[in-house]
């Protein structure tokens, strides 16, 4: 589930955080590769979210929503909370999400089963290398038969 911050800082073309922003004259905003593709399939250069047709070929920049973009993506790596601005440091195992004591106590998270992180990533980790470990053992056993071939069945290849 993503924050109201995220949604309202995505692309409606790739539904992610803005890269490189760009401004329609419609005042619609896009990440600059995500209009350059809809632009290759529409020789119209329309907006996809209004349809109206775009006064520039080449929009510029939105160095405000840029900026916004890249603090809310610094907050998010370092580990604080988008909504409460606290630091994340619970897991809600329903959301897949992480969150912070207030996020805890809200609404949204209300008999939810929650971890603290390090617990979370432990089960999580845990949890891929058993699945990881008949992987690793499957290409081993294709790296011995391939290997095999070539010594006894193929010498000369």
């Amino acid at each position: 589930m993503a924050s109201r911050s995220e949604e309202n800082l995505s692309c409606p073309v790739c539904r992610d955080v803005f890269q490189d922003p760009v401004l329609l004259s419609c005042s619609h905003s896009f990440c600059r590769v995500c209009i350059e593709g809809c632009w290759t399939e529409d020789t119209n250069q329309q907006c996809p979210v209004c349809r109206t047709r775009s006064l520039q070929s080449n929009p510029p920049g939105n160095l405000a929503l840029k900026n916004l973009c890249e603090a809310f993506l610094l907050e998010r790596a370092v580990g604080r909370c988008s909504l409460h601005s606290e630091e994340l440091r619970l897991f809600c195992l329903n959301d897949e999400q992480l969150l912070c004591v207030v996020c805890l106590h809200s609404e949204a998270h209300k008999c939810h089963n929650i971890k603290p992180i390090d617990e979370a990533a432990r089960d999580n980790k845990k949890n891929l290398q058993e699945l990881l470990d008949p992987l690793c053992a499957a290409r081993n056993m294709k790296v011995k038969y391939t290997v095999y071939v070539k010594i006894n069945v193929y010498p000369r290849l």
